[in-house]
């Protein structure tokens, strides 16, 4: 499964720009500069070999300084922008995808939405600090150790075996990050869905006086949730403790062989000389710049288990198998003239293997036509099945003279007005809601109103047309929001 996510990861993202990279790590070892800087002032007020004079020495350390500063600023902006770029284009893909998709998949809206929203953000941590982080604890600290063992043996020893350790824990207590990761993006994307589902279902929830029930069983889920955050949290204070301690342990005995052998009372770990005051100091300032990085991909670590577990679910949605409808999603031209529609041998296997079969239908044009049946018999199917919404299994479908494809579909589709079972508004005017825009033709606006008989809602609205809705159709009745979208349909 660790190898499976790893694998989701990077197939939804694309590595960090190669120059963001070596900035971070070239900032990151200008920390040696910087180290020597440090070791040449204060051993000359130890009394030993006067490498670097006090002017110079400052200099230096502030110079690097801004150099890094420089270089990090730099490093950050690329990545942030490839973050940003990365989270986008995924998001578009996915809302772009989900739109044109016959079937909506097993996921809900919510937690559509969830994924969509706030979950991919999630990969932006990821992408800013796991990737660069990862680096410069493969570079950096391998670089110090060299450094380290071409001065003291013994210096090198003490590093070469602590630090192995940092990355051992890390990973012990990141498997067990990344499953509690998991179990909270899962319960997160639950709740999105739950709570979209009590949203609509709002009225009906009150008139069933259900509303101790539902609050009960969403509190249930809520204080599940928070457990789940809640172990999550406690596994990264525990992997931060692990590696302070370590890391402490590791900064302790580099300044005890230190100390000790400036005092010459250790006298070993060397290459034939004694350790001198401008060496000791140069080693003991690299010492926690050694288990720093260790210690920021650490970190980063549970970014990348909040990573591996969204990538799993984006994945898991791209898996859903399911046509899209016909069509190029694309503003087409109304086409002239009357159609006929007619359909052949027409039939559809629904997700979970159930089958319609439907009879030839020829429906001239300006012909009225009610398709009745039993609930759950195909009737609304059949009516995306002529829009192109739905693409037939077997069958075809004739639009005038012409085979309904995707080349036409988005033409066919544009002479078309569908009302359909469920009411969808937006948080507008009544106006904004009919026309889908702020300027309406005011003559087709009335010409709508009167047709779907709704002149007199509009009148009893407090505001007139400048009335807003909310999106659940907020002051209408059913057969009122029924006819606004009639009229919706009748002005496009």
């Amino acid at each position: 499964m660790p190898s499976a996510s790893r694998n989701n990861l990077k197939s939804i993202t694309r590595q960090a720009p190669l120059l963001a990279s070596a900035l971070v790590v070239g900032a990151n070892l200008l920390v040696v500069g910087q180290a020597a800087a440090i070791a040449g002032l204060i051993s000359g007020w130890l009394g030993g070999d006067i490498v670097l004079t006090a002017p110079l020495a400052a200099g230096l350390f502030v110079l690097l300084g801004l150099a890094r500063a420089g270089l990090g600023y730099l490093a950050e902006g690329l990545l942030f922008e490839h973050s940003e770029g990365v989270i986008a284009g995924l998001r578009t893909h996915l809302v772009r995808a989900q739109a044109r998709r016959a079937w909506r998949g097993d996921q809900g809206s919510g937690a559509l939405a969830s994924l969509a929203g706030e979950k991919l953000d999630l990969l932006g941590p990821y992408l800013t600090r796991y990737e660069p982080a990862q680096l410069r604890a493969f570079t950096v600290p391998l670089i110090i150790l060299v450094i380290t063992f071409s001065n003291s043996w013994a210096a090198g020893l003490i590093l070469l075996v602590a630090g192995p350790l940092i990355p051992v824990f890390m990973a012990l207590v990141g498997l067990a990050a990344r499953d509690a990761s998991v179990k909270h993006m899962s319960e997160l994307g639950t709740i999105s869905g739950v709570l979209g589902e009590y949203l609509s279902a709002l009225v009906d929830i009150r008139v069933l006086n259900a509303g101790e029930a539902v609050v009960g069983g969403f509190a249930a889920r809520t204080d599940s949730l928070r457990k789940r955050v809640m172990a999550v949290l406690r596994i990264a204070f525990l992997s931060s403790t692990v590696l302070e301690l370590f890391s402490a342990i590791g900064v302790a005995m580099m300044a005890v062989y230190v100390g000790f052998s400036l005092l010459g009372i250790i006298t070993f770990g060397t290459y034939g000389a004694p350790v001198s005051p401008f060496a000791g100091i140069f080693l003991l300032v690299l010492a926690p710049e050694f288990f720093q990085p260790l210690r920021d991909h650490s970190a980063a670590w549970h970014d990348k288990a909040s990573a591996d577990a969204v990538a799993d679910e984006y994945v898991t949605w791209q898996g859903e198998v399911g046509p899209d409808i016909l069509g190029q999603g694309g503003d087409a031209p109304a086409p002239e003239g009357k159609a006929n529609i007619a359909t052949n041998g027409l039939a559809i296997e629904l997700p979970g293997g159930h089958r319609i079969a439907y009879p030839d239908l020829d429906i001239k044009p300006g012909t009225t036509i009610a398709i009745t049946g039993p609930s759950g018999v195909g009737k609304s199917t059949l009516l995306s099945l002529i829009g192109g919404l739905v693409p037939a299994s077997e069958g075809k479908v004739f639009v005038g003279d012409q085979l309904l494809v995707d080349g036409n579909a988005d033409a066919w589709r544009a002479r078309l007005a569908f009302v359909p079972q469920t009411m969808r508004f937006l948080n507008a005017s009544l106006k904004w809601n009919i026309a889908l825009t702020g300027r309406p033709d005011l003559g087709r606006l009335n010409e709508a109103l009167e047709q779907a008989a709704v002149r007199d809602v509009v009148e009893r609205a407090p505001r007139g047309l400048e009335t807003r809705l909310g999106e659940n159709g907020a002051g209408l009745s059913g057969g009122e929001a029924r006819r606004i979208a009639i009229a919706r349909a009748i002005y496009s």
